[in-house]
């Protein structure tokens, strides 16, 4: 059994020497509560909405910064995936994840898919996401917008994730009265057409005027939310699960189909440049 604990708060944009000592807080939250993994949101460290790039700089730290060994060491025997706003050897800025464990820096991933306005300000990663054998657990990382391309899942659980976890900020977007987030939707769809357990840690607060779902969920290899995924109240919670991890890794879904297997790549055409099939 894996305890996951994903901790929904809100960073404060403008302070990053604040929010990272929120992160190690949380953290110690997280492993209070007998947490294998905790997870927190995309860009706990600085805050989403940046004025320009300069205040998206001051907030950035690389990726051997002091205070990412801090919060593994405030971890202990926890694994811990934490969003942060990463300046790169190269000078460029990253939406990243952090993936601790065993006292370091076990992974970094560098976004894929910038969202909007984060164009203006960051890199995209060039890096596939990584999957990660954390304390013998097969953990793939993902951030964000990157869960609206059904081929990011779908390449984890080939590689053998049995649970992905993504840092989020999701903004508030009309739906139909009763309806869940769409961005919870397409979650539980991603885990149960890869048959993956999914953690994805949402985060609180309004920030210059941006509102979040605050959508936080845990959901099973079936597709069914274990955890979260309600309309949340307050500024900050603790999502806690306990999930059987190596259920992922069975993927059959009747007594002659395989999610995986009964795959037909040779019949999905090859892409070009512009989505388009080719030939």
């Amino acid at each position: 059994m894996t305890r996951v604990a994903c901790a929904e708060f809100a960073p404060v944009v403008g302070d990053p020497v604040g929010n990272r000592r929120r992160v190690a807080d949380w953290i110690t939250r997280a492993r209070e509560q007998g947490a294998d993994l905790a997870v927190l949101p995309e860009l706990a460290t600085s805050g989403y909405v940046f004025a320009d790039t300069a205040e998206a700089r001051a907030a950035a730290m690389a990726a051997d910064d002091v205070t990412l060994a801090e919060w593994a060491r405030v971890a202990g025997e926890m694994s811990v995936v934490a969003g942060f706003c990463e300046l790169g050897d190269d000078g460029a800025l990253y939406n990243s994840a952090v993936v601790l464990h065993g006292g370091r820096v076990q992974a970094v991933y560098r976004k894929t898919h910038l969202w909007d306005r984060e164009r203006l300000v960051f890199r995209p990663g060039a890096e596939p996401a990584p999957v990660v054998e954390v304390a013998g657990r097969r953990v793939g990382v993902l951030i964000c917008y990157d869960l609206e391309f059904p081929e990011m899942p779908r390449s984890l659980a080939l590689r053998g994730a049995e649970l992905l976890v993504a840092p989020v900020n999701w903004p508030v977007v009309p739906r139909p009265e009763g309806e869940r987030p769409p961005e919870v939707v397409q979650a539980m769809a991603a885990a149960r057409t890869n048959r993956v357990f999914m953690a994805v840690c949402d985060r609180g607060g309004t920030e210059r005027g941006q509102e979040w779902t605050r959508g936080t969920v845990v959901i099973d290899e079936a597709g069914w939310i274990v955890a979260g995924g309600d309309a949340a109240t307050g500024e900050e919670r603790l999502v806690v699960a306990d999930l059987t991890l190596s259920r992922a890794r069975n993927k059959a879904i009747s007594a002659h189909n395989d999610v995986l297997s009964d795959r037909r790549p040779e019949l999905y055409g090859y892409p070009d440049a512009r989505g388009m099939s080719a030939g």
